[in-house]
């Protein structure tokens, strides 16, 4: 997900009554009573099979969904640096369920975890060790062996990145890993039970640096089925592109639709004369009530929007749609609580020792941390 330029915490909160009425119905028989609840049954089985098989935006039989998702963004951003190694060791041993990631291609068609199109100066040093002057190269310009000589294991002191999370480890001499790389670790940790929200980062509006829909969704679909993990597995992403090539190749894998409507990142475009070039032929503006319509329009199983973009009943409407709702990036524990108030499916947060502090204040069930394996 990208980073908002705007780092100060909103609050709000929402809520919604209802009111029943019941009236004085006449008895009937036993004889009628259970005659009634056959066909009600029979009926009802017959109306799940066809909402199985008609209504948008349904998670596959065989795949694994927790009852609510706690996602560690990047691993574990806020404590380590972002989509390493060390990050994901560390969401694993703090606890959570689900991996969040970012894949790029390199030239050489390796995918790996990695945020940016470009290596970001604030993040990234040389193989002589010297900081980045500027944006660096593209990840799609440089081979696998050439990518992994950079250093990514620190914020540059004194950058927005560094003063963003100060409790983020600087380590030397970590490289940008494979997905393959990744999965493995996750595997060997969690003995098979963590899952992973892996999205494709590429951008209609940077084409020259990003690699193509189809090729990318190919390289995540290799990886993920050569790791066995798609019960476990989702994609996710802000350009619809990826997904509707993933959904293509891979109906096993559900797809995440990212959302966000802001001044530092607008994939819907609403009121604009063309369609937005984010959403894969559709247009937001044929959706006005709920952005959850337009995301079953795109067969998606999760809708995942900026947080402070969600507004009062987008949850609900979500669910009536048969999508689970997942939230991003949230770090503020008074967010999260409200959040989990009003129903979300799932906390994308770059502290995962502050969501499992508001879920255990709230009751819920905590997810269970992974150490490295001692075999």
């Amino acid at each position: 997900m990208p980073s908002p330029e705007d780092p100060s915490e909103r609050r709000a909160s929402a809520g919604a009554a209802a009111g029943r009425s019941s009236a004085k119905r006449p008895r009937l028989s036993g004889q009628t009573v259970g005659a009634l609840a056959v066909t009600l049954a029979l009926l009802a089985a017959g109306l799940l099979v066809t909402l199985g098989a008609e209504r948008p935006g349904r998670v596959p039989a065989a795949h694994a969904e927790p009852a609510f998702e706690a996602l560690g963004h990047r691993g574990a951003r806020g404590l380590m640096p972002e989509n390493t190694l060390p990050a994901f060791r560390r969401a694993l041993a703090v606890g959570v369920t689900t991996l969040e990631l970012d894949v790029v291609l390199t030239a050489d068609g390796v995918p790996v975890v990695l945020h940016d199109l470009r290596l970001p100066a604030d993040r990234t040093r040389t193989p002589a060790g010297a900081w980045l002057e500027g944006p660096g190269p593209a990840v799609s310009s440089l081979s696998l062996e050439a990518l992994q000589a950079y250093d990514v294991g620190c914020a540059r002191p004194g950058s927005r990145a560094a003063g963003r999370f100060p409790e983020q480890a600087c380590l030397d001499g970590v490289a940008a890993p494979t997905l393959a790389a990744v999965l493995a670790l996750g595997e060997a940790w969690s003995g098979g039970r963590i899952g992973y929200s892996i999205e494709t980062k590429l951008s209609p509006d940077e084409p020259a640096a990003s690699s193509s829909p189809s090729d990318l969704a190919a390289a995540v679909v290799e990886a993920v089925r050569a790791a066995g993990v798609e019960a476990r597995t989702t994609v996710q992403s802000f350009d619809w592109r990826s997904l509707a090539a993933v959904q293509a190749i891979a109906p096993e894998l559900p797809t995440v639709h990212l959302t966000v409507e802001r001044s530092w990142l607008d994939n819907l475009q609403r009121g604009r004369p063309e369609a937005s070039p984010w959403l894969a032929g559709l247009d937001a503006d044929d959706f006005p009530a709920r952005p959850a319509a337009l995301v079953a329009e795109a067969g998606g199983a999760v809708w995942s929007p900026y947080y402070r973009d969600l507004r009062e009943g987008d949850v609900a409407a979500a669910h009536d749609l048969g999508l689970r709702v997942v939230v991003w990036t949230v770090n503020d524990p008074v967010d999260m609580a409200r959040l989990l108030d009003d129903g979300v499916d799932g906390i994308v947060t770059d502290y995962p020792d502050r969501l499992r502090v508001v879920l255990a204040d709230k009751g819920r069930p905590l997810p269970q941390p992974f150490h490295r394996p001692t075999h």
